[in-house]
């Protein structure tokens, strides 16, 4: 097939396209599914990327409610994407970059701003062609330099908003090589009241499918146990699949364990084979088999650690837990998370404060929980309870610090007070000049360097740290002579601002004004996590030997 100018197809390249889309509704792990294929893909010695594409009209995840999306994930060149992306990075332990989250408002903002520049001067401006030519060229330009890229399609199929993109898929599949393209499919496969597996909703999902021109490769059935061989068979049936194209995915007790329940189910196996990749993957025995070892690894301590925040929401905080699941790998520890709501804490959930072994608070935006958290974090410093802040943490901790110890009634943050006499959070003189929200934090991956011979430098075993942020509100410089005029101290700087703080009183208490956990992975748990984790460990010994000896 020629080279189309267009979409600057190239065919002689050779990459491999896994296309995943869901059906029958949202949530039911169509973006584990991708990573985890991905993940086999990946040991079995390809290189591989991911691709998500979000339909909503929002540039990107930025100013989105994490109620609806859950967390804002940052990635190092400061794109604010969806969640998805966060398990990309974790599973295929690669950092992506914001050309990996195709939106919407993306896609049209660039066409129109083609348009309005004079590009498609004579031309009637389209969805097809101009639309579905941009997210074809995103996808392809996402996809340079690996074997194979995995695109998972948000929203479910029969989604109004999510059409272009099946239309460009289709499109997509035309230029391709039959070989060099998989559609997987992901839906839903529910019991009856009788027990019975029911097919309907995975056929209909999948004649929805087949309207826009695509007919699945591969049918992954979500279910809450794996598909009976007569599910699979009426499936493959009524689908027009093979019946060793139908795979379970079954409910687990965690996610870290889906690729190897697929593995099992011979997923990746098929892939290969229908990519034409199976002569060059590594035989079974040489494939990287660090995976398995760090998720299946026994654990020889519990720990209860308080997660104090706002959102009642496990989605809005998951990068945190998954960062307590990565230090918990590590040191061989079940971490068990505590949902501690911050705007209730004060009157229903003081006692949990209590039984936790440590706590955490984690990023946020806005007045609400903001009281709890300051008493959380004044519980932690007077009960030498280990602590680990975050953003937001970070910050109410400073607040916090200059209330109770220093005595500034009313300190505040200047982004919840912009009253208070004592704005110990202010913005920094750059930043009152913008008046655009989206895109306009500090965002993305910044180096930090920290003081030898503190806390911080023995967490992280360097004097030099690069982590990402997400936050406009800094620390004072006006406040900071006197902030560490006593235990307190910033022990780590980027010019005039403050990333890192410790109090030299208290067994583990640290507040980083970054957002560690966006770089944490199984195989390379956070630091400050780690170094929390340790502490409370520390603390749970130096207890028991307490309970010993008395």
């Amino acid at each position: 097939m020629p080279k189309e100018p267009e979409t600057g197809y190239d065919p002689s390249l050779g990459r491999k396209f896994i296309f995943v889309t869901g059906g029958v509704m949202s949530g039911l792990g169509k973006g584990i599914t991708a990573a985890s294929t991905g993940r086999l893909l990946s040991n079995a010695g390809f290189d591989v990327t991911a691709v998500k594409v979000d339909p909503y009209l929002n540039v990107d995840a930025g100013t989105m409610n994490p109620y609806q999306h859950g967390e804002v994930y940052v990635l190092k060149d400061g794109g604010e994407v969806d969640l998805d992306l966060g398990n990309y990075e974790r599973f295929l332990g690669t950092d992506m970059t914001s050309d990996h989250n195709v939106t919407t408002g993306k896609t049209y903002q660039h066409v129109i701003q083609k348009e309005r520049s004079g590009d498609y001067l004579g031309k009637t401006v389209q969805i097809i062609p101009h639309i579905t030519d941009d997210i074809k060229r995103r996808i392809r330009e996402a996809a340079e330099g690996t074997d194979v890229c995995i695109v998972e399609v948000g929203g479910t199929v029969g989604d109004i908003e999510g059409m272009p993109y099946l239309e460009a898929l289709r499109q997509f599949a035309h230029e391709e090589d039959d070989g060099d393209i998989l559609f997987t499919h992901v839906t839903l496969v529910p019991y009856s009241k009788n027990g019975e597996q029911k097919t309907k909703p995975t056929q209909h999902s999948v004649k929805e499918l087949r309207s826009t021109g695509l007919q699945p490769d591969i049918l992954v059935g979500r279910s809450s146990d794996k598909l009976d061989s007569e599910t699979k068979e009426k499936i493959a049936l009524f689908c027009d699949v093979p019946t060793d194209a139908v795979f379970s995915n079954p409910d687990v007790e965690d996610i870290y364990h889906v690729p190897l329940m697929v593995e099992e189910e011979g997923l990746d196996e098929y892939v290969m084979e229908r990519l034409n990749l199976a002569d060059e993957a590594l035989p079974a025995d040489e494939r990287d088999n660090r995976w398995r070892e760090l998720v299946t690894r026994d654990r020889t301590e519990s720990v209860d650690i308080a997660l104090v925040g706002k959102y009642d929401l496990e989605d809005a905080y998951m990068s945190v837990h998954e960062a307590l699941k990565h230090a918990g790998i590590e040191r061989r520890t079940d971490v068990n998370v505590l949902w501690v709501d911050s705007d209730e804490m004060l009157d229903k959930h003081a006692d949990r404060l209590k039984g936790a072994d440590g706590v955490v608070v984690p990023g946020g935006f806005g007045t609400r929980g903001t009281a709890g958290k300051i008493e959380a974090i004044r519980y932690c410093r007077e009960n030498d309870v280990p602590f680990l802040g975050l953003c937001l943490g970070f910050q109410m901790a400073v607040i916090e610090h200059a209330r109770n110890v220093l005595g500034l009634d009313g300190a505040h943050s200047a982004e919840i007070d912009s009253d208070t006499d004592h704005p110990v959070i202010d913005l920094l003189p750059e930043q009152y000049e913008l008046d655009e929200m989206g895109g306009t934090m500090r965002l993305g991956a910044h180096e930090t360097d920290i003081e030898p011979g503190t806390l911080a430098e023995r967490v992280y075993g360097d004097t030099v740290c690069t982590e990402r942020h997400r936050h406009r509100y800094e620390v004072n410089p006006e406040y900071i002579d006197e902030l560490e005029s006593g235990a307190l101290t910033f022990s780590g700087r980027a010019a005039n601002r403050m990333e890192i703080l410790e109090r030299d009183d208290h067994p583990y208490f640290l507040g980083t004004q970054f957002h560690p956990e966006f770089r944490s992975r199984p195989d390379r748990a956070s630091p400050p996590f780690v170094g929390f984790l340790d502490a409370v460990l520390g603390e749970l010994d130096a207890r028991n030997r307490e309970e010993v000896e008395a």
